[in-house]
């Protein structure tokens, strides 16, 4: 599949199926060849400006640093690829925080349950202090995190038995979230029953009825085609969810500045490229789901941020994180939580 330049041709590939390729570019002897993973879809638009950076990178670097991207979880699962990733056995891995939080707990900060309530407050905040933070605690991790974080959209809920419109309707509902606290914690205090599942297995795990529902953002939804054995879609915005480009540390430090710089410069310019995709695509993501037969309806949020607090889940965050980073959370969003 050759790189796709254009951004008009972006919604043409928005429901295209993943075709099993290895979405490689390679160079003849690249002095650094590093392996960046991923668990989106080879038609999702992380991945097409994964690929146009990586080729800028090659050219600017006079092809000493070649980047290999592997989609659609191609390295692993989610766990496995961060383990690999902290070990260097995989160079470099697109992920959100929340996923990362397992091992960097700061890292989910910005996936705090309705923290934020659009996308307006969401790029000032994470082109700020509220990224700022968490990049730090990526550091010290020995995790490299480039400047820019990509979007990844709104996460929303669907379901195969009925639609969510009050958050009375998760009390017990099967639900598949990500192996990550983050996911489970925050549907444990709405009252739903969350299951772990693998990226790579949900669909599958929905087809079956292993779980009657899961949640991820718009892009997800019709990347991976899980609207074909889905119901409904109840439009949550329940956290706002980005991904950052993570490299090993150690990996990282060992890549000439000169060249770092490059590779920086590359992967900013190509997620913001990606941020601009994904604004423009979620109109015509939900023409795919309403055409696949998805039923959309709005939810009451108070009702859910009514249920949190009082399920002492603002509390157990601000404890976790601590006054100062709640405190950074809190003017970020322009909201007090409680």
């Amino acid at each position: 599949m050759g790189l796709i330049h254009r951004r008009t041709a972006l919604p043409a590939i928005a429901a295209v199926p993943f075709v099993a390729a290895p979405f490689v570019r390679r160079a003849a002897a690249a002095e650094f060849s590093l392996k960046i993973a991923h668990p989106l879809a080879a038609a999702h638009p992380t991945n097409t400006r994964l690929l146009e950076a990586a080729d800028r990178i090659a050219k600017d670097t006079d092809g000493r640093v070649e980047l290999r991207i592997f989609p659609n979880g191609q390295l692993g699962g989610e766990a496995d690829t961060l383990s690999q990733l902290r070990s260097g056995a995989v160079e470099g891995y697109v992920i959100g925080g929340l996923v990362v939080s397992t091992v960097v707990p700061a890292a989910a900060l910005d996936g705090t349950g309705f923290a934020f309530s659009d996308a307006s407050k969401v790029w000032p905040a994470m082109d700020g202090k509220l990224g700022a933070h968490i990049r730090d605690a990526f550091a010290k991790s020995n995790l490299y995190a480039a400047r820019t974080s990509w979007d990844l959209g709104f996460r929303e809920i669907t379901t195969s038995v009925k639609p969510i419109r009050t958050v009375a309707d998760l009390s017990g509902l099967k639900i598949r979230v990500p192996s990550a606290a983050a996911y489970t914690s925050l549907f444990k205090a709405l009252d739903a029953a969350p299951t772990s599942v693998q990226f790579t297995d949900v669909y599958p795990a929905l087809q079956t009825r292993i779980v009657d529902a899961q949640e991820n953002p718009l892009s997800l939804i019709v990347t991976s085609r899980f609207h074909e054995v889905q119901k409904f879609c109840s439009l949550s915005n329940h956290i706002w969810q980005g991904n950052w480009v993570l490299f090993n540390g150690r990996v990282w430090k060992g890549i000439p500045e000169a060249l770092q710089e490059i590779v920086e410069s590359r992967l900013n310019e190509a997620g913001r490229a990606q941020r601009n995709d994904l604004a423009g695509l979620e109109q015509s993501y939900r023409d795919t789901m309403v055409r696949s037969g998805i039923a959309f309806n709005d939810v009451d949020a108070d009702s859910f941020r009514a249920k949190l607090r009082s399920a002492g889940y603002y509390t157990d965050v601000r404890r976790k994180f601590g006054d100062q980073a709640f405190q950074i959370l809190e003017e970020a969003a322009g909201a007090s939580f409680g």
